[in-house]
């Protein structure tokens, strides 16, 4: 979509099919190029003075098609989308998709395997919470997750409401192998910013890079 215009993605906008289209071969383009095998796919706003309630059920049948023709496209490429619930307490008001429990009903609705859920437990712990019980019910349907202390939106291990190294364990203990996305803004320097996580390795016994000392 078009940012300056105010959107923030295009797949469950009506009437901008045509645009999201071109914008996923774009993105399909690029991803190959780097190697990537995943994409967000973003559901977009509710239009401005819209009621949210009032265009709903045209803003799901959107989604719900231009997300079988992306998934569709997206299987040539051996690729997965990712669909990424954001909160609408106080990120972006008008962002159509809000929650875990949204979004999985979307997937279950659309059937391709190669749609997955990006949960960034920022946006989760603001609209619901019971971050354990979320992560254990939704966990087959997850294909990315994203971190970010609730509610500055820094370093995981500033002031805040999320016990990390706890969930990072649970999400071991689940059988989580994938990445993990730092989705924070860092309080100041980058790099001073992720002592958090040389920390965390050293408190798992793990060299910095992640490998084990009894390996090395």
């Amino acid at each position: 979509g078009d940012p300056e215009a105010g959107e923030m993605g295009l797949a469950a906008v009506p009437g901008r099919q045509a645009a999201f289209r071109q914008g996923l071969a774009a993105a399909v383009q690029y991803a190959r190029a780097v190697g990537c095998p995943r994409i967000h796919l973003m559901a977009g706003r509710v239009p401005l003075g819209a009621d949210r309630a009032a265009v709903a059920g045209e803003m799901e049948t959107t989604f719900t098609e231009n997300l079988r023709y992306a998934a569709d496209l997206l299987a040539q490429e051996d690729m997965i989308g990712l669909v990424e619930p954001i909160n609408n307490r106080i990120t972006d008001p008008r962002y159509f998709l809000n929650t875990p429990h949204q979004a999985a009903a979307t997937l279950e609705k659309v059937g391709r395997p190669n749609l997955k859920l990006q949960l960034d437990l920022f946006h989760c712990q603001i609209m619901d919470g019971n971050l354990s019980r979320n992560l254990e019910t939704y966990f087959p349907l997850i294909g990315h997750i994203q971190i970010a202390q609730v509610p500055g939106r820094h370093e995981p291990n500033s002031p805040g409401e999320l016990n990390f190294p706890y969930i990072f364990e649970l999400l071991e203990s689940l059988g989580y192998t994938g990445y993990v996305g730092c989705e924070y803004a860092p309080k100041g320097d980058t790099l001073e910013g992720l002592g958090w996580l040389r920390s965390y390795w050293e408190s798992r016994g793990l060299q910095h890079g992640g490998t084990s000392k009894a390996a090395e």
